[in-house]
């Protein structure tokens, strides 16, 4: 970084207060936000649903909105209100320990009027020590590493004599942050496997990142330039970041001339718009973004002097939110449910799958899956308003539980979370509901339930990567069991059957595909016979999921 050593020298000298720790925090979660999408990026299997980025920076934007209007000058207010906007907004793994690690820190700062050296490093100390608290099997190499990593290393730095300020704590903890994030792969293998460094570590390392620049003087709104596989981008994602003003999203294909140069790409793109992605495949590159009414060309004419444009889609941003909230809104008849009896809470990641929950006697849907983790407050907002204090959760994502569980410590209501990693195991333990019956043991039945299925995905690769012994090229069919890759594909029948034969379907009794959003009906049809053919012993049904991304979901039972 070029340091403006006058203005560090001028931020030193003022008290680091409440208003000075809100600058900050703004700091970060903008240099997060830029750079969320290399975030994305460093996902471990090869999948279309790299969200961490996404996740730490709408959580870290409800800790925002709980205090951009907050002027108290008292440090220890200001951390309070910011870590309960991180607590409510708090959305999938990622997301909920960094709100812990916020938590820890408020904690460590709450009857502090100013930051000084030695309270910076105890809260960074409370932040780990929460965080770690938090989580029921910590795993070494992921967020909670870096989260260690940086309390040990301010309180390393903390007996040197040459430090004199939290200025110079906040230097110390970017570069143990970045120390730590980078030995990620030799603490968690599958890292190693993937070639990638922790994503959720990483998402806390800009966070810092971004508090530091902001002293220095340095820009915040350019991004590290990041081009990703054109599978792997999330514009469902970039539906939940529409920021007021934005009134049309702008997708452009093109091929870019001799002399494309990313990084001034992305600071003209910048100056335009939000919700900036850029994809690439074969040559071809993709751009998204989110435009005001009266820039709505801008991107199209500037891409048209760097390159031949192949393809441009333009949408009414609001016009798209309400069909949004129409197809969530399509048609589900939910379970009535009587004060005294279980109310039900599935996670579903498509339409198709809410209607079966409903069937099953769900009493209420939160829309989310793989790429739209739902927050806290999501989830909480589905079940304080029934009438019945009696509720179960069904995450139905390994990546919803820790969320599920938050929201579970947040109300009166009695609440369960029975731990689905999956789809097919919130409807395998769908079919053990008595709403008559105790929370707790109707809970434990349903959770026995998750063990009968079996769990298989179909998606297509968004990089090409070695895990596990199978080989993946990027744009290939793969297949995950039970959240693990087991094969890679020419086709997605191809990959349907190798998985059916990994989860050892012969020995089962019934095979459901779920199909996704873009499979035609006719297609998954045709899939299912050819299961039928191989499995002539064997009940195959079809069913519409309608989930993004994913080709099939497959409960084998």
């Amino acid at each position: 970084m070029a340091i403006d050593t006058a203005r560090v020298e001028k931020i030193r000298r003022r008290p680091v207060d409440g208003l000075a720790f809100k600058r900050l925090m703004e700091a970060g979660l903008t240099w997060l936000r830029t750079n969320q999408q290399i975030v994305n990026s460093l996902n471990v299997f090869p999948v279309p649903d790299g969200d961490t980025g996404t996740n730490m920076t709408l959580t870290l934007q409800a800790a925002w909105n709980e205090i951009k209007d907050k002027g108290t000058h008292h440090l220890g207010e200001m951390a309070a209100a910011f870590s309960k906007g991180a607590l409510m907004g708090a959305r999938g793994n990622s997301g909920v320990i960094s709100s812990q690690i916020l938590r820890g820190f408020s904690r460590g700062v709450h009857d502090r009027e100013t930051l000084d050296l030695e309270s910076f490093v105890r809260a960074l100390g409370e932040a780990r020590d929460t965080a770690y608290k938090g989580v029921v099997k910590p795993v070494e190499g992921t967020i909670l590493t870096v989260a260690k990593g940086i309390a040990e290393g301010t309180e390393a730095g903390l007996g040197s004599d040459a430090r004199r300020d939290a200025i110079d704590i906040l230097e110390i903890a970017v570069k143990a942050a970045d120390e730590t994030v980078r030995q990620t792969p030799e603490l968690l293998p599958i890292l190693k496997q993937a070639g990638v460094v922790d994503s959720g570590g990483k998402g806390l390392y800009f966070i810092l990142e971004g508090m530091l620049r902001h002293v220095y003087g340095e820009p915040l709104d350019v991004p590290l330039a990041s081009v990703q596989p054109l599978s792997a981008m999330n514009l469902e994602s970039a539906m939940q970041e529409v920021e007021e003003g934005q009134d049309y999203e702008v997708v452009v294909d093109f091929f870019p001339n001799d002399g494309f140069e990313l990084q001034s790409f992305y600071s003209r793109l910048e100056g335009m718009g939000t919700s900036i992605q850029v994809g690439e495949g074969e040559g071809m590159y993709r751009m998204h973004i989110h435009v005001p009414l009266e820039k709505r060309y801008e991107p199209i004419d500037y891409i048209m002097g760097i390159g031949t444009i192949t393809k441009v889609a333009m949408e009414n941003l609001l016009a798209q939110m309400d069909d949004i909230q129409k197809n969530k809104e399509q048609t589900i008849n939910f379970t009535a449910v009587e004060p005294g009896q279980i109310a039900v809470v599935v996670v579903s990641p498509g339409n198709g799958l809410s209607r079966i929950f409903a069937s099953l006697g769900a009493a209420a849907v939160v829309s989310g899956g793989q790429t739209m983790n739902p927050s806290t407050q999501d989830i909480l907002a589905a079940f304080e308003n029934l009438p019945t204090d009696k509720v179960i959760i069904l995450p139905n994502n390994k990546n919803i539980i820790m969320a599920a569980n938050q929201a579970k410590e947040v109300t009166v209501k009695q609440v369960a979370v029975v731990p689905s990693k999956t789809v097919p195991q919130g409807l395998a333990a769908m079919l053990s509901l008595q709403p008559d019956g105790e929370v707790d043991s109707v809970a434990e039945k349903m959770t026995k339930a998750l063990s009968l299925v079996r769990t298989g995905e179909i998606t297509v690769a968004t990089r090409s990567v070695e895990i596990d012994g199978v080989v993946v090229k990027e744009g290939q069919v793969i297949a995950l069991l039970d959240g693990k890759l087991v094969a890679s594909a020419g086709s997605v029948e191809e990959g349907t059957l190798e998985l059916l034969e990994k989860a050892e379907a012969g020995e089962r009794e019934l095979i459901t595909l779920f199909y996704g959003q873009d499979m035609p009906h006719a297609e998954a049809n045709r899939i299912a016979d050819m299961a039928r053919e191989k499995y002539p012993n064997l009940e195959v049904e079809v069913q519409e999921g309608g989930q993004p991304h994913y080709q099939f979901i497959i409960s084998v039972e």
